[in-house]
């Protein structure tokens, strides 16, 4: 019978990577594992052709050779080198090992704990200035009564009858076998035959930790203070992860802050916005006074030097930006709305009152003469 060309059994391109490879293989050999097939018998044959695919197209010699010269190349009776001598237990053991809980490695001994993360929400007066502030944390510490062995005081645990302290047992899977994590010791090499009262021989309990927590002046929203050797307790007596305190800052509802420079919007009067005047502004400081020039205009900008926020990993300080938006008056009397006509009409129709009006109509102007050509 004539056999189909590896990408084709695998169904990947010929350029497939490694990580292509081992998706398709998995795909497939849960497909038709003869364990998962046992009422068709083609489920084996098809099973064991996408091994014998896989193990050919992850081998770079063997792969460069079928790319070069086909099944000729890998051919034993040719001079290639398949000839079905592939572990296909090994094969599949390490595409599926997560799954059954294995891998090849021998049993597990003390490893590290999980690092914790910990929101920390701040006004952006205390990310700006800094602070010191006490945080609660829930955390899997190390239980003191047995220091972590998940032991009573005064007993130890006990090589693993099942897995003779390999941590590793080897088992059937059709007709090949598997070594996978001993189920009995979950990979220690040991058990507890009496385990510790206070963590129910976890080694580990649950328990609320009080950290002061020094957060430095200008901090923003994502950045993180890592406290070493905070986060939970390593199982099998494993040293502490780390606790990372990510912070988020709240809005505020004048500034809005873009790295070092803060940005406000300021309104003023229609009458301050064309005759000039001094005006009042908040600063992260306190009140600073803003000299609005003649004839501003709505959107201008005003930069006030030195007033925007040191950042934890620059130096200098930034600008606090003052955007000024002129407002139109509301809720007019009779006297003022008369007062208003009289002075619309003293403006009379005179362009020199309203230089971007003026800019504005002339290019609406050159638009539909474009149009009409």
């Amino acid at each position: 019978m004539e056999k189909r060309d590896y990408y084709d059994v695998l169904g990947v391109e010929r350029g497939a990577s490694e990580a292509d490879l081992k998706k398709a293989y998995r795909r497939l050999a849960m497909k038709f594992h003869p364990d998962r097939n046992s009422d068709d018998p083609q489920a084996e044959e098809k099973f064991k052709e996408a091994t014998e695919a896989y193990e050919i197209l992850t081998d770079q010699e063997k792969r460069e050779a079928y790319d070069r010269f086909g099944h000729a190349g890998v051919d034993p009776n040719q001079g290639g080198g398949f000839g079905g001598q592939g572990n296909f237990g090994d094969i599949f053991g390490d595409v599926f090992g997560d799954i059954f809980g294995g891998g090849r490695g021998g049993r597990s001994g003390p490893a590290r704990g999980s690092d914790l993360r910990y929101n920390l929400r701040l006004s952006l007066e205390k990310a700006v200035s800094g602070e010191t502030k006490e945080i609660r944390v829930p955390v899997l510490a190390t239980c003191g009564d047995c220091d972590g062995s998940g032991a009573k005081a005064g007993t130890s645990a006990s090589t693993c009858p099942d897995c003779k302290g390999a941590g590793q047992v080897r088992v059937s899977q059709g007709f090949f076998s598997l070594q996978q994590t001993c189920p009995r010791c979950r990979g220690q090499g040991k058990v507890i035959t009496d385990p510790c009262r206070s963590c129910g021989g976890a080694g580990r309990v649950e328990r609320q930790k009080t950290l002061s927590v020094k957060i430095p002046a200008g901090v923003d929203n994502g950045d993180r203070i890592r406290l070493s050797g905070e986060g939970e307790a390593g199982p099998n007596g494993g040293p502490p992860g780390d606790l990372y305190v990510q912070i988020e800052v709240n809005e505020h509802p004048i500034f809005v802050r873009e790295g070092r420079h803060l940005y406000c919007e300021v309104p003023i009067s229609f009458a301050d916005a064309a005759l000039g005047g001094d005006l009042e502004v908040p600063t992260l400081d306190g009140r600073v006074s803003l000299k609005i020039p003649p004839e501003t205009q709505t959107g201008k900008v005003f930069r006030l030097r030195g007033k925007g926020v040191t950042q934890v990993r620059a130096a200098g300080v930034g600008d606090l930006l003052c955007k000024v938006l002129v407002e139109t008056p509301v809720k007019l009397t009779d006297e003022q709305k008369r007062l208003l006509e009289q002075f619309k009409a003293s403006l009379g129709n005179s362009d020199k009152h309203s230089p971007k009006g003026k800019t504005w109509f002339d290019g609406v102007k050159d638009f539909f003469e474009t149009l009409k050509s």
